[in-house]
């Protein structure tokens, strides 16, 4: 059995949904780690292991919200899923978008999956308790020590 934490990269501007994302994984049963990067630039420097994240791990899951100050989510997702060495890393967006055009320009680009977060609490708490859920005990991450 692997013992290493999942490195996980939310990519996210809303101070709120940090700390919510960040409770619901800390009460997790897995071992994980929660990176953030507060907006697109700073999401790419961390994968690229760029300026202060030259050190940074390399993560298992990506949680990209689309809308960000300066390099949008979008351009985000496009980045990361037309590098060789990070194209296999799973992309959850976790957006307030329910607009169509973004649900199809994320597949278009190859997010593994795109959720709209609830307004209401309780039902944001269920959703990343879902994404927990299915990334984190169902399905088999690639292994990002090995990219």
């Amino acid at each position: 059995m692997d013992t290493n934490p999942i490195e996980i990269l939310l990519v996210e501007d809303n101070e709120g949904d940090v700390g919510l994302v960040e409770e619901v994984f800390e009460d997790a049963r897995i071992r994980n780690i929660i990176h953030v990067a507060e907006d697109g630039e700073e999401a790419m420097q961390f994968l690229n292991k760029e300026k202060k994240f030259v050190n940074a791990p390399t993560p298992d899951l990506i949680l990209l919200d689309l809308n960000l100050p300066g390099k949008d989510g979008r351009e985000v997702l496009e980045e990361i899923k037309t590098n060789n060495k990070l194209k296999s890393i799973p992309v959850v967006v976790l957006t307030t978008s329910k607009a169509e055009e973004d649900i199809i320009k994320s597949y278009d680009l190859h997010a593994n999956s795109y959720i709209t977060k609830p307004v209401d609490f309780d039902q944001f708490i269920k959703v990343v308790k879902s994404i927990e859920d299915f990334w984190l005990e169902v399905v088999k991450l690639p292994n990002s020590k090995e990219y």
